[in-house]
């Protein structure tokens, strides 16, 4: 019994530093593909992606593309993940938000780069089991709420930087009112595949908005955003 304990042991460590490996090779494929801050680099190479996948995708963990996980919902593409987290251009003390919580592997992203973040899943599936992950890897600085991200989290703003992980029609105002001046907001919008990542930055004299990178992602279901049967 004791060595066959051993060789499961074995086994683990095998498997996880095998993960580890794939995972180095990941972080230098975004950065030879355009992921240029260093801090974003380090943290998703810190990050064990594989913690947040099904065990059936775990030889897919390190791959750079989106995975299914439960309730027809998906743990978005590593570049885009990146991508999103490099245009917050986070400081380390920001508050921020998150909607959709999904797998929670985004939120870990956030969690290592800023002050608190506060995420919100629709599904409480998704919400319950994230959270978990995040509190065995240690992470206690994100705050997991369930309910409909679309129209925001007005008791807790405003925010300084805001993520959306799912792609609205339009972008919701209620977003934008919560951010502080000088906030960014990084979002997927569009009716017509591809949608366009968006960033969206709030001033004293408005809003300025930059399309970022054609992308596809789930829809934001939600008051502010799609209904809950998407039109094809």
């Amino acid at each position: 019994m004791l060595r066959w304990g051993w060789s499961l042991l074995d086994d683990k460590r095998s498997r996880t530093i095998s993960l580890e490996s794939q995972q180095h090779k990941l972080i230098e494929h975004l950065r030879q593909h355009g992921i240029y801050d260093e801090r974003v680099l380090q943290v998703m190479d810190a990050v064990p992606r594989w913690r947040f996948v099904p065990s059936e995708q775990l030889r897919a963990a390190a791959d750079d593309r989106a995975l299914p996980i439960a309730a027809g919902q998906t743990i978005s593409q590593p570049f885009i993940v990146a991508l999103m987290t490099q245009a917050l251009r986070l400081t380390g003390h920001d508050h921020v938000l998150e909607i959709g919580t999904g797998s929670g592997y985004q939120a870990a992203i956030l969690a290592r780069l800023s002050r608190d973040v506060v995420s919100i899943e629709r599904i409480p599936e998704l919400s319950l089991t994230a959270s978990q992950v995040l509190r065995q890897l240690g992470i206690t600085n994100v705050d997991c709420l369930i309910g409909d991200g679309s129209v925001g989290c007005p008791e807790r703003a405003p925010f300084d930087r805001i993520v959306v992980t799912a792609g609205a029609p339009k972008v919701p105002p209620q977003l934008c009112e919560q951010l502080t001046i000088g906030g960014r907001l990084v979002i997927p919008v569009g009716t017509v595949e591809p949608i366009s990542l968006q960033v969206i930055t709030r001033t004293v004299d408005g809003l300025i908005t930059e399309d970022l990178s054609p992308c596809s992602f789930v829809p934001l279901i939600g008051s502010a955003g799609w209904p809950e049967e998407v039109p094809e």
